[in-house]
């Protein structure tokens, strides 16, 4: 018999307990955690299918904490509830991906029909979604993106969710993430998979000639104009037109082309008939458009346009446990191209690979395999001797870096860290042994300091980035700043 998991996060026993009850009628099993902090540890111990999440806690907000229990497709619904309402604090929680805001008074029974209301969601939404991304998922490691980190898979969600609909969609990435293969991507799994992929290397377009290549033209519209021509974006008809490297796009062709994405029609250079293409717009681009937006380089209602979905590629640095499976994904790759037998990866040469930082991202790791795969000429195994002398440099470096940063720590931090298995097992040799929550906590404040002092080296204190990357909002962030004692460049 299915049992539904819910989990109450909340201080007070009160409103758990007139849940018990009704809740075994009728098939779900209430479990209470007492703070933000407790209720993820629980998340993280079993899955749960709903989190009734009270607004506000002892060590923290139920808007702030949202994105902590919302990571996934298979995240559990999150319903947060209020003894008084606040409008901007329940746009807050819908906006982060809530399934409901509910203000008191809340009787059980209302509850319980409410609980029963998401479960028959999830249940649905698991069902549909399973089929939906076996079948993704396939495709997608067809077309080369490989991996199983955490990171990767949350893009992947996304993908399979933007690809049944025609919404458009903005990719954002460094270069090399393999921002036109998740485009390509999303096309080939799209209704309109059958019909054209249009490219248009917005960079590439010649000032002179980008309204003819766009929009097409007529005959004798300019000099060497011999014959009429149709333009790319009549091309992308009924398919998908990907605009890539989209924020070198001219300010006087964006004003052009956003009435093009809004009506879905346009006259050609010369022409004198409107022409309608029902075309499904990705655009992508490695700057930050919002910043371009801010300096004036980017019209707003264009990039407002651009991003109902927002597809951010991970660099690959920050999703290490792909890289393998990607060596393995080239290296099987390869040799069927060049019909040679795959050759063999030696411990060290793997461990390399997943110590160099990768500026390039995945296409720097695909041509530096290809090198190093010809460099072995008739050697079966690959070592790190094969890879460019660049790349082992910096790892050397790297690992040189990081030893004398150790040595350089003051003695006094050294002898701590040597004591610290001593400590922990003399917890019960004092007077007054601490209790465990007092250890976790303590547990948890320096794992948290360390991670941000790390973040903060890795982003160079760039809060955007770091935000990004730890999921924190940029108040929570400042705060655990102060809080430690750490600095960034903003501060």
């Amino acid at each position: 018999m299915f049992v539904a998991e819910i989990l109450v996060i909340d201080q007070e026993r009160v409103f758990s307990d007139s849940l018990q009850e009704l809740a075994a009628v009728d098939g779900m099993r209430i479990t209470r955690a007492e703070s933000i902090r407790d209720g993820i540890d629980c998340c993280l111990a079993q899955a749960y299918d709903v989190v009734l999440l009270k607004n506000k806690l002892g060590d923290g907000v139920a808007s702030e904490a949202i994105p902590l229990f919302v990571k996934g497709e298979y995240s559990p619904e999150l319903i947060v509830f209020a003894e008084e309402g606040d409008p901007d604090e329940a746009e807050q929680v819908l906006t982060k991906g809530a399934w409901d805001y509910i203000i008191y008074p809340y009787s059980p029974k209302s509850m319980m029909e409410l609980l029963g209301r998401a479960i028959r969601y999830r249940e649905e939404k698991r069902g549909k979604t399973e089929e939906r991304h076996t079948a993704v998922f396939a495709e997608l490691q067809s077309e080369g993106i490989v991996g199983s980190s955490s990171i990767l898979q949350s893009c992947l969600n996304i993908v399979a969710k933007a690809a049944q609909s025609d919404a458009n969609i903005l990719i954002t990435g460094e270069s090399g993430t393999g921002k036109e293969l998740f485009a390509s991507a999303i096309h080939k799994i799209s209704p309109r998979a059958n019909k054209k992929f249009v490219i248009v290397d917005c960079a590439a377009l010649p000032s002179e000639l980008v309204e003819s290549i766009l929009f097409g033209h007529e005959k004798g519209a300019f000099t060497g104009a011999a014959r009429s021509k149709s333009g790319l974006v009549e091309q992308a008809h009924n398919g998908t037109l990907f605009l890539d490297e989209v924020g070198e796009l001219p300010l006087d062709l964006q004003k052009k082309f956003l009435r093009v994405l809004q009506e879905r029609i346009f006259l050609p250079v010369g022409g004198t008939e409107q022409i309608r293409s029902n075309f499904r717009l990705i655009a992508a681009t490695n700057k930050d458009l919002d910043q371009l937006q801010k300096n004036g380089a980017f019209r707003e209602d264009l990039l407002y346009r651009l991003k109902t979905f927002h597809l951010e590629l991970p660099p690959l640095r920050t999703r290490a446990s792909d890289i393998t499976e990607l060596a393995y994904y080239f290296r099987s790759l390869y040799s069927q191209r060049n019909k040679e037998k795959e050759k063999n990866f030696s411990p060290d040469f793997l461990m390399v690979l997943k110590q160099y930082n990768w500026p390039g991202n995945v296409r720097e790791l695909f041509q530096a395999l290809e090198r190093s795969i010809t460099a072995a000429g008739d050697h079966d195994t690959l070592y790190p001797l094969h890879l460019p002398t660049s790349i082992r440099v910096a790892v050397t470096r790297q690992v040189l870096d990081a030893r004398q940063g150790r040595a350089e720590e003051p003695g006094e931090v050294m002898a701590v860290r040597c004591r610290e298995p001593e400590a922990a097992a003399n917890f019960f040799a004092a007077d007054n042994p601490p209790t465990l929550q007092e250890v976790r906590q303590q547990a948890i404040e320096s794992e948290e300091k360390r991670y941000l002092q790390r973040l903060m080296e890795f982003t160079r204190g760039d809060i955007k980035k770091s935000c990004r990357i730890s999921q924190l909002s940029r108040s929570r962030l400042y705060d655990l700043l102060k809080k430690y004692q750490l600095t960034s460049k903003n501060g």
